[in-house]
């Protein structure tokens, strides 16, 4: 999904104050003439925020708030209404050959998945993030290090990041293991949720493993966060913040080099922004939310 573009930008963080301010607006200094996204955010312990929401909403059409529209990812308040941007890590050697990945730490980027991760950075240029969390994992791990490159902050890379194992089926170009073991690809294809190797369901544990993510990452004192990681953990981490059970797995795209936003209030609830944003792939956007 390509992001739309409006006529008006209206920084997210124009009505919020912080101590992070000033990197914001070192970040934001040399910014060039560019078409953006515009995003807002509420929280119900904010009035002044929810009231700048509304005005923001009546010149966008974007919502006026978003309390209680999904559940809690957190249990508790955090301390800033909070944003995230999702990235999948760049086009690797197992996508391009066609083989299963799941928590391998054999495929590697491409030449090609190191552009679309230079591509990356470029687009998220002129947005000071505070922090970036990463899948160890080296495919994830080499996307994040080319997209961090001239930030200050060190990568903080998180084991509940990492990609779904996939036992048997790792490494086998998808051909192949659809003729040797016909069942449990097809039930890995076609029901994935209900995929089992000796009682262990890969896709249902991704879905915890999705949310200790999400504790993680939200409770990290900070605004606006990068998160780089791998496509079934990225179909975990939207779903389980929509409110989403594991039958939904393959509702979810996300294209190598895709970028996915949420927003989150001080409850910890959560609302996508934009989806799969690819426009950066194909040209040399700039993004600015």
């Amino acid at each position: 999904m390509a992001c739309g573009a409006l006529s008006l930008t209206i920084p997210l963080w124009s009505h919020l104050t912080s101590k992070f301010d000033s990197k914001r607006e070192r970040a934001f200094k040399h910014q060039p003439t560019t078409l953006g996204i515009a995003c807002s955010n509420s929280s119900p312990d904010l009035p002044a925020t929810t009231e700048k929401l509304q005005n923001d909403a009546s010149v966008t059409g974007g919502a006026y708030d978003f309390g209680r529209a999904t559940k809690s990812l957190t249990q508790k308040l955090i301390s800033y209404p909070k944003k995230v941007t999702l990235v999948r890590h760049g086009l690797s050697s197992w996508n391009d050959e066609g083989r299963v990945q799941g928590s391998s730490n054999l495929s590697v980027l491409t030449e090609a998945g190191v552009r679309q991760a230079e591509r990356c950075r470029e687009a998220l240029r002129n947005i000071y993030f505070d922090q970036c969390f990463s899948s160890p994992i080296c495919r994830a791990k080499s996307t994040a290090e080319i997209l961090w490159q001239g930030r200050d902050e060190p990568l903080v890379f998180i084991d509940s990041l990492k990609e779904a194992h996939l036992f048997f089926l790792e490494g086998m170009k998808n051909v192949d293991a659809r003729q040797k073991y016909p069942k449990e690809y097809t039930t890995w294809r076609e029901d994935p949720a209900n995929f089992n190797v000796n009682g262990v369901y890969p896709v249902r544990n991704l879905w915890g493993t999705a949310r200790e993510a999400w504790k993680e990452i939200l409770l990290t004192p900070g605004e606006n966060f990068l998160v780089v990681t791998h496509k079934s953990i990225l179909r975990a981490l939207i779903c389980t913040a929509l409110g989403l059970g594991p039958e939904r797995f393959r509702a979810i795209d996300v294209n190598n080099g895709g970028l996915t936003v949420f927003i989150f209030n001080q409850n910890g609830e959560a609302m996508l922004q934009s989806l799969n944003m690819t426009a950066h792939m194909y040209s040399e956007y700039m993004y600015v939310y």
